[in-house]
């Protein structure tokens, strides 16, 4: 019987085919939408989760309240001091610390000039490791900064690009960071996050003299120590600063986060936005059910006469019922998978213009099964829905009302 249903509902539309393509419209659009936006935030969470993996379960991030996003310590309201870290450094638990200092600077190069991102590398052996361990630093050409290193900086892959300032900028070559001259020793590896790609590595000594800075530092990179649970240790820092800072709690000019809290923040904002787009796009799936819903209010009126016949020949109320479910239910079911179709390339689409356009590998969109499934049958829903009150209607005509009306 479903069969049936089926083939005359098929039959109906390729008789309408325009207005069956218009009523499909708002329904894929918004499937479209959907697919697209909830995609690209479920491969934006997971390759934000891989590169976080990078920092390893054991890292902790210290950093003054900023009032806005991006890396460690950018933005900052307050400032934490090399005497933080003195603290930091005594409390148990507590196995490597570095700091790093977070700048923006003026950079000149063939004759060009522009705004670039500066970061610190510590000057001992245990911070560089640290840093190089947690941000994943690598060289495809010269080296990275060791001990000694004075007027020399390491570049970000971007920077192996004529596109910045006219010519690649390559090992050798003289950088004016802030009107003072620096030699490239390393272009680093693009790792697919634009922070790091498109910013300058400088000795942490050479740039706290570029920028008159004392005991000043933007971040603080913990390592706990092995065997001790990260969380721990993060609330041992959090009370040690406190105190050390004297603000009560709840009032702390800084946050002490580990890598997992780090994730899991930006993985709800992540969820909120995405959860607010999805929607709004939802609203497109709202108007196509409207559409839908008229469309199926005419097809009664149309088919008043075909509705006496059926029932003149023995069809019951339920059959009529089935028969304009099933109708609007597939009106939204093929329109969903258009949409999904459409959906997929969106998402797709974004992803490529992110990498190659953008240099960033952040972007990038996610097509788990249970979406492309959950958008089929939310369609198809929407659909069913939507023909309800038609099809109610329609199965509530008697036989003569039909034919007179016809």
């Amino acid at each position: 019987m479903m069969q049936f249903y089926a083939r005359f509902a098929v039959r109906t539309f390729t008789h309408s085919k325009l207005r069956t393509w218009l009523t499909m419209l708002g329904i894929f659009i918004g499937i479209a939408a959907i697919v697209s936006l909830i995609s690209l935030g479920q491969g934006l969470k997971t390759a934000i989760g891989a590169q976080f993996s990078a920092l390893g379960t054991d890292r902790i991030i210290v950093q003054a309240k900023s009032l806005n996003f991006g890396p460690p310590g950018q933005g900052t309201v307050a400032t934490l001091t090399e005497k933080d870290m003195e603290e930091i450094e005594r409390v148990a638990g507590v196995g490597e610390v570095a700091a790093r200092l977070l700048k923006t600077a003026k950079a000149e190069f063939n004759d060009r000039t522009q705004f670039t991102f500066i970061g610190s590398i510590p000057e001992t052996q245990e911070g560089r490791r640290l840093i190089a361990d947690m941000f994943r630093l690598r060289t495809d050409k010269g080296r990275l900064l060791t001990s000694g290193d004075r007027k020399k900086v390491v570049v970000g892959s971007n920077y192996a690009d004529k596109d910045i300032f006219g010519k690649p900028v390559d090992v050798g070559a003289r950088l004016i960071l802030n009107g003072e001259s620096f030699e490239v020793v390393g272009v680093m590896a693009k790792l697919g996050q634009p922070q790091i790609d498109g910013s300058i590595l400088m000795p942490e000594d050479a740039m706290r003299e570029l920028y008159g800075l004392d005991d000043e530092v933007s971040a603080i990179v913990v390592q706990s120590q092995k065997g001790v649970e990260p969380s721990v240790v993060s609330e041992r820092i959090l009370k040690k600063l406190r105190t050390f800072r004297d603000v009560k709690e709840g009032r702390e000019d800084f946050t002490v986060q580990t890598s997992g809290e780090l994730l899991a923040t930006l993985g709800t904002i992540l969820d909120i936005v995405t959860a607010v787009l999805a929607g709004i796009a939802g609203i497109s799936l709202i108007v196509g059910g409207i559409g839908i819903m008229n469309t199926m209010y005419t097809s009664v009126l149309e088919r008043t006469n075909d509705i006496g016949l059926m029932k003149a020949v023995g069809a019951q109320n339920k059959d009529i019922l089935m028969l304009f479910l099933m109708e609007s239910g597939l009106l939204g079911l093929v329109g969903g998978a258009i949409g999904i179709v459409i959906g997929v390339l969106l998402g797709k689409g974004v992803e490529i213009i992110a990498t190659f356009a953008l240099g960033t590998a952040l972007v990038q969109a996610s097509f788990p099964w249970y979406l492309i499934i959950g958008a089929l049958v939310f369609s198809f829903v929407v659909g069913s829905l939507a023909g309800t009150l038609p099809a109610i209607q329609a199965s509530h005509l008697s036989p003569v009302d039909a034919l007179r009306r016809a």
